[in-house]
């Protein structure tokens, strides 16, 4: 038997399976490949000498789905032995890179006219976040997304928010509306009682200086909701 025989049947078994994967990817898309395929081909590139199908499906039944392995916090992703460093920042940067792709699709556009795009972002970026965070987009003249920011964190329950501050930087970027957006860790998207009263006094905290709430929007696993559409602001 020839030395590159010898070194082909010593090769491990999963580097066939890697080669088709690769091709089914590369000639069907990523709908060729179900989750687990997909995680898998993220895993590989970074743990090159390890079978990763069954930390693959593992991963998935802890998480859910792709989107919680890759929304999944770091400390957790820690606990499995073979995620190495290397393997949890492959996993985020898909992440960020899918979130920063979704973000460059609204920034600088009409909202009228990307107003699902708009929903998708929040949603993708929000949904999983194990505790509140209140985030603003800040509009112009001609209703184009120019800022996007996170201005506070809170608890799992609650995220404090300050009409002042929110407007002054709402004039600071020469924004003329904003759209208001919070998540809700709990998995219902119904607007609170509170979530309501801090609404209405930053949308009177805007009108003295013609700065307009387009809407404030509830993100939970449950859905979304719209305060505009249920004809609370």
């Amino acid at each position: 038997m020839s030395d590159a025989m010898e070194k082909e049947d010593k090769k491990p078994h999963y580097h066939g399976h890697r080669d088709r994967l690769r091709e089914r990817f590369l000639t069907g898309g990523p709908d060729a490949l179900p989750d687990y395929e997909l995680l898998e081909l993220i895993l590989f590139m970074a743990i090159p000498r390890r079978d990763v199908k069954p930390l693959a499906k593992e991963l998935l039944v802890r998480f859910g789905s792709l989107a919680g392995v890759l929304n999944a916090p770091i400390p957790e992703l820690e606990k499995y032995d073979g995620l190495s460093e290397n393997s949890i920042v492959a996993l985020k940067a898909v992440r960020a890179a899918a979130f920063r792709m979704m973000k460059q699709e609204v920034m600088n556009r009409p909202i009228l006219s990307s107003w699902s795009r708009l929903l998708d972002y929040c949603a993708a970026t929000m949904v999983h976040e194990q505790k509140e965070h209140f985030r603003i987009m800040f509009l112009n003249k001609k209703n184009e997304l120019i800022a996007d920011e996170i201005q506070q964190t809170g608890t799992v329950d609650h995220t404090p928010a300050y009409p002042r501050e929110i407007i002054k930087r709402a004039l600071e970027l020469g924004a003329t509306a904003i759209i208001l957006c919070h998540n809700h860790p709990s998995g219902d998207a119904t607007p609170s009682e509170d979530d309501i009263d801090m609404t209405l006094a930053i949308k009177a905290a805007g009108e003295p200086f013609g700065i307009k709430i387009h809407d404030h929007l509830v993100i939970a696993r449950n859905g979304t909701k719209s305060f505009k559409s249920m004809g609370l602001i």
